[in-house]
């Protein structure tokens, strides 16, 4: 198992009633924070978050934010983004036993954001990078892209499409 880029362990032990964390990552975190989500740059990442005990586990609710660049899907050119996503997660030590991925269970929206407590521990560091993740565009597109396609002679969706044949052949006189 590789070492974290980006760790901050909390316990159940320390958390208490509240506690609050600021993280800002250094250069090499974001360095390989880039690398493992698949970013040109990540030239800022920081989480501010509260950490408190809940009934069973512990309870963070926070924000990440982040500066970065992703390649355009179409052209690969850089995408810069900010990003300020809020997260309200807690971790609870009595999730069901069993292979949690072979089980049909129906949640409520207060059950979205609820995770495992593993050893009464959680990585703060993971979860502001699990965050960043899941808010990142998965298709980052240029402004230029559509233009830089089209003069490579690449068709657009409504040209390449079905009805584009169908509206070629209107107006044409039957054979």
């Amino acid at each position: 198992m590789t070492a974290p880029e980006f760790s901050h362990v909390v316990t159940l032990a320390e958390v208490g009633p509240g506690k609050a964390v600021a993280l800002d990552a250094d250069a090499a975190a974001r360095a390989a924070i880039a690398r493992r989500l698949g970013l040109v740059e990540l030239d800022g990442f920081a989480l501010t978050a509260e950490v408190r005990a809940v009934a069973g586990g512990i309870g963070v609710r926070g924000d990440v934010r982040a500066r970065l660049v992703q390649s355009c899907a179409a052209t690969d050119l850089p995408v810069p983004a900010t990003i300020a996503e809020p997260f309200d997660l807690k971790f609870l030590r009595d999730m069901p036993p069993g292979d949690i991925e072979d089980m049909e269970v129906e949640l409520g929206a207060a059950d979205i954001d609820v995770l495992p407590l593993e050893h009464d521990r959680v990585d703060l560091g993971e979860v502001a990078v699990q965050t960043l993740s899941l808010a990142l565009d998965p298709f980052p597109r240029h402004p230029d892209a559509d233009r830089i396609l089209a003069e490579k002679g690449v068709l657009s969706e409504e040209q390449a499409g079905p009805f584009a044949a169908l509206a070629a052949l209107k107006g044409k006189p039957k054979a």
